[in-house]
């Protein structure tokens, strides 16, 4: 089957307290759901009609076959999600405090989704698609950070549109700094840049968000989109600079709604929408991911996706 996407990054299973309100050092009862930014793009993706594949590693364990057989049950391809024995799936635990705390706390001592390698198979596959997607959470070690970097050269050499979710993770790197140098080895392959605030900071070396946006669209980046939370997203390219406020809604969960967005967003420019639709395609899924608990669980169809925007 020809594959309109392929993704490489995180698989991760997560953990949400199920005692709402309940600081996380008190809670006692949770519930597993699959998680990571790049998991919950394939999976958002796929739930809006984009048929998808990813390319990832999880632990070669129960915890992996769950993960696994999650993304086959959502109809994402899974034949270049690779298995390591000795290293463990990324895990994640949520505290859920609505309407605005929701604290995470990460296990990553040497996950699996950095053991990623990406041969000639996944080469082919990717030159394949129409759209490759990835983030900086895979460039924070070896050998997926050199799996990344081919990856990202294969899709541009051949014409693949490029996204990159910078998706900036203190527990995987040794500071911010170096998640923004490898970020910025990234640029000259990527056509699309997506990240919040403190990310596209990060990256560009800048004291605000428009100098940011403004130095690596110089730098050579085609579109950056820029998600700034409660307030909206802002997109910018060489003809046109776009921002839209996002949908109020009444919040049980924002986490995953950075993914809900990319999701919606992405699905609509791969459906050649004008960028002012793709960005409310955007704030639209993430505004419905907001109101409702788990990332992956959360991601909404293209029905939903439509009948928010026409109800508004």
């Amino acid at each position: 089957m020809i594959m309109d996407v392929s993704i490489l990054g995180r698989i991760g299973y997560d953990l949400y307290a199920e005692e709402h309100g309940v600081p996380l050092r008190d809670a006692t009862r949770f519930s597993r759901y699959l998680g990571g930014s790049s998991a919950n793009m394939a999976v958002g993706l796929s739930r809006l009609g984009a048929r998808v594949g990813m390319i990832s590693c999880v632990g070669d364990d129960p915890l992996g076959d769950y993960l696994i057989e999650y993304l086959k049950k959502e109809r994402v391809e899974t034949r270049f999600v690779q298995r390591k024995q000795g290293m463990l799936s990324s895990l994640s635990l949520t505290e859920v405090s609505p309407p605005d705390r929701f604290p995470q706390v990460f296990y990553r001592e040497r996950p699996a989704d950095t053991a990623v390698e990406a041969g000639p198979a996944e080469r082919d596959f990717i030159r394949g698609t129409r759209l490759f997607v990835t983030n900086g959470t895979s460039l924070c070690a070896s050998p997926a950070r050199e799996s990344t970097f081919r990856a990202l050269e294969w899709a541009h050499r051949e014409g693949v549109r490029v996204a990159f979710d910078v998706d900036y993770r203190a527990s995987s790197w040794p500071n911010p700094e170096t998640a923004g140098l490898y970020a910025r080895l990234a640029l000259p392959w990527i056509d699309i840049l997506i990240a919040n605030p403190d990310e596209i900071l990060m990256v560009a070396e800048a004291h605000d968000v428009a100098e940011a946006i403004a130095r690596l669209r110089r730098w050579g980046v085609p579109l950056v989109v820029a998600k700034m939370g409660a307030e909206g997203v802002r997109a910018d390219s060489a003809h046109v600079s776009v921002f839209q406020p996002s949908f109020p809604v009444e919040v049980v969960s924002t986490i995953g709604a950075g993914d809900g967005f990319a999701s919606g967003f992405l699905y609509a420019l791969l459906e050649n929408k004008p960028l002012a639709t793709a960005l409310s395609y955007g704030n639209a899924a993430a505004a419905i991911v907001c109101t409702r608990l788990m990332c992956s669980d959360a991601m909404p169809t293209l029905a939903e996706v439509e009948a928010f925007l026409a109800a508004r």
